[in-house]
């Protein structure tokens, strides 16, 4: 009995000893979040909705596209990736702008002050072929 009570006795110890916090993988990582009222993103538009969206200028021309949306690390606002020019995907040009320059009007998004070559005169935008 005695020999039994040992035995669980060190396996307590050994399995408590095993069973601590692992700091081999580093320094340990904390989190911290901030409270977000839900409500607030009910008014938002989600990325699957804007994307494929046409963007118009303030005289109701159409002037370009939004291909993607992009986020970064280091930025605080997501930049929109628009297509501007082309026809049936020929001679499109990708070109970024920020997301926060785009206005949502009557449904629609809105680009003040763009034209069509005024977009097209911003630096090409190319995707990164690494993943």
């Amino acid at each position: 009995m005695t020999r039994s009570r040992a035995l669980l006795a060190s396996a307590a110890v050994i399995a408590a000893a095993l069973s601590g916090p692992a700091f081999s993988q580093g320094t340990p990582q904390t989190l911290s979040l901030m409270k977000v009222d839900p409500t607030t993103l009910a008014s938002g538009y989600r990325t699957s909705k804007v994307v494929g969206s046409t963007v118009y200028n303030e005289a109701n021309q159409a002037v370009g596209t939004i291909d993607d949306l992009i986020v970064t690390p280091k930025e605080t606002v997501p930049f929109a990736v628009l297509s501007v020019g082309g026809f049936l995907g020929m001679g499109t040009k990708y070109v970024v702008v920020p997301y926060n320059s785009l206005e949502v009007r009557d449904k629609r998004m809105v680009l003040p002050g763009a034209t069509k070559d005024s977009l097209k005169s911003l630096p090409e935008f190319k995707y990164s072929t690494s993943p």
